[in-house]
């Protein structure tokens, strides 16, 4: 019998085919190994089903590995994340077979990648925060990875270097547009903003905003919601934002089409007006490392 309690967005497993580790867990006609790849592009799209025009559910960036569990004729390979668990149709062409292990990070907002040592080289990828290098060595300004990519060196960093606020991080994006979907400074929704701003920390986060509303941090009292704090996360149906001080909040959002700072008041007033009222405040003392364990609950349109 099929376990209904499983998050489809973070469980492999279809009618017509599962992971091999989820049999006798979950009903499937076939189950399957899987087989990993790596990211090879700056950003590769993570869609509800195979083809372009699908919904973008997240986006991989480059240097993630994956487990693929089905390579389809139409150039579409279906599977798993292992950054967050996030399940869906990539690109073929976006993988590659794993290279060397990561050892550098992007930490510009956005850098490029060109084909040789010279910034008047016309780039070959545009690489947003948080990428994953392989770097075999630094030469001339440049950190030149393992697949021949030259990226500016002061555009990365160590792969164990983190920054310190996450709040800082998350602010950088002010401005960029807003993409149900996205993970860059040419993209990003609101709880893509809170992972990818966590994870410049190196501190785990789910990836959808119910998901970080059940598992981020502790929730505060009705009276500590009276007095918010830098870093806290503050949440309603859907949607979730960034608390700044005690007046503001930094979110991607869909009624200023992108990333802005917004005060707190004016914030719940407008979403409240919309039908939705201010769900939780979750203060982030809690905090660990990535989880191996993927299941969570039913999903639900969350972002």
């Amino acid at each position: 019998m099929a376990d209904l309690t499983r998050d489809p967005r973070l469980t492999p497993a279809r009618p017509d085919l599962a992971a091999k580790h989820l049999e006798g867990k979950v009903e499937a006609l076939r189950f399957v190994t899987g087989e990993e790849f790596e990211v090879f592009d700056g950003v590769a799209p993570v869609r509800r089903d195979p083809f372009g025009g699908a919904m973008l559910d997240t986006q991989a960036l480059k240097g993630e590995r994956v487990t693929i569990y089905e390579r389809s004729a139409e150039g579409w390979d279906w599977g798993q994340l292992h950054s967050d668990g996030y399940v869906g149709w990539l690109p073929d062409l976006a993988l590659y077979p794993p290279g060397p292990p990561a050892t550098h990070k992007v930490t510009a907002l956005r850098s490029f990648a060109f084909p040789g040592p010279s910034i008047k080289l016309p780039p070959v990828d545009t690489l947003p925060l948080g990428a994953r290098l392989a770097v075999a060595r630094l030469d001339g300004g440049f950190a030149i990875t393992h697949d021949g990519q030259y990226v500016p060196a002061q555009h990365v960093s160590a792969i164990d270097a983190f920054e310190s606020d996450f709040v800082a991080v998350a602010e950088r994006f002010l401005g960029t547009p807003y993409l149900w979907g996205g993970k860059s400074s040419l993209g990003i929704d609101c709880s893509g903003l809170v992972q990818v701003a966590l994870n410049a920390c190196g501190l785990a986060c789910p990836r959808d905003s119910d998901m970080q509303q059940a598992q981020l941090g502790r929730a505060l009292s009705v009276a500590e919601m009276q007095s918010p704090q830098r870093g806290d996360l503050m949440f309603w149906k859907g949607h979730v934002a960034i608390v700044r001080d005690a007046d503001s909040i930094v979110h991607a959002n869909a009624h200023a089409m992108a990333t802005a700072i917004e005060g707190i008041g004016a914030a719940i007033a407008r979403i409240a007006a919309a039908g939705s009222d201010l769900a939780a405040i979750r203060r982030l003392d809690s905090l660990h490392s990535p989880a191996s364990d993927h299941g969570a609950a039913p999903a639900t349109a969350a972002r």
